[in-house]
């Protein structure tokens, strides 16, 4: 697991997230920067574990390729829909962008501390299956990039 991918992770993305002027029109998709954050919160839950009962929607046959595209420096495709999203957006539930992301950095240190004390901890995603760390470490930072690209904040690939 390249370190620039956990170290973006778990120190320069919020501050990313923050820096963004909390008006700015996405690119593209429903969602404002808040709601994005607050959806990205309920991904690191997912890959925490936190929120384990979450289907499958990918067909077992299709998890190979799909985990195949995680790992690979393809983006996600903009206005990819998301199954486990309402067609439209759900309220805020945070008072403001500061709470939201404060909640974002609260999730994702936890992710790292969940690993940190299990390091063969196996979890679910609903598209892209079981994943060990690296992986959702993986499917983390390509999401983050798709999110920072959706709000115009371009970042290297690591």
């Amino acid at each position: 697991m390249p370190v620039d991918k956990v170290a973006f992770l778990k120190s320069a993305f919020v501050p990313l997230l923050k820096s963004i002027p909390p008006d700015t029109t996405p690119a593209w998709g429903k969602m404002t920067l808040q709601q994005m954050t607050e959806h990205f919160a309920d991904a690191v839950r997912i890959a925490s574990g936190k929120m384990a009962d979450v289907p499958l929607f990918t067909p077992l046959e299709h998890v190979p390729k799909m985990q195949a595209f995680l790992q690979s420096e393809k983006p996600m495709r903009e206005n990819v829909r998301n199954p486990l999203m309402p067609e439209t957006p759900a309220p805020v539930r945070n008072p403001s962008m500061d709470a939201a992301a404060l909640e974002l950095q609260t999730e994702i240190d936890a992710f790292f501390e969940i690993f940190s004390a299990n390091e063969q901890f196996i979890t679910r995603n609903p598209f892209f299956g079981d994943l060990d760390f690296d992986m959702n470490v993986h499917l983390l930072y390509k999401h983050a990039q798709h999110h920072l690209r959706q709000f115009g904040v371009r970042i290297p690939a690591i």
